[in-house]
């Protein structure tokens, strides 16, 4: 699904996580509510970030300040042709920062964590995953941005 053209709400990490949860979705539920806003986040720090096997997508995880122990919500960015410039500059990105970005599953993310945590703009479509291992111990809810655009600053 492409990112609408229309004009983005401004949210944060933080507001994100307050979200409430609702009931968890089944994968016939048509997104509805918050998942029709796009998102969009000025400034966050991406911690973590990998391609997922299952579906090709990258997953990342970004916090509102810099640390590590700092709480995230998930940002996926789809393998869809709409997203293959942003995945690409996303790469030669993160390869600046000698990150490269590989696939890793769930039990072992901890090898996809970045070393030091990078400054973000994101922008995307609130999404209400159901409850499952999704990434590290630090995400703090099932709300996500899937699918959006991230990018370094």
């Amino acid at each position: 699904m492409p990112l609408p053209n229309a004009a983005p709400t401004e949210t944060s990490v933080a507001q994100m996580l307050a979200w409430p949860f609702g009931p968890n979705p089944t994968n016939s539920n048509p997104r509805t509510g918050r998942e029709l806003t796009l998102y969009h986040i000025a400034k966050a720090y991406l911690q973590n970030a990998r391609l997922i096997s299952f579906d090709c997508d990258v997953h990342l995880e970004i916090s509102d300040v810099p640390s590590k122990s700092a709480p995230r919500v998930i940002v996926e960015t789809p393998i869809d042709s709409e997203y293959c410039a942003n995945r690409r500059a996303l790469e030669d990105a993160l390869s600046q920062h000698h990150f490269r970005l590989r696939y890793v599953s769930n039990a072992d993310v901890r090898r996809s964590e970045l070393p030091q945590a990078l400054p973000v703009s994101v922008l995307g479509l609130a999404f209400r995953d159901f409850e499952h291992n999704r990434g590290s111990a630090e995400v703090g809810t099932p709300w996500e941005l899937h699918p959006a655009e991230l990018t370094l600053q």
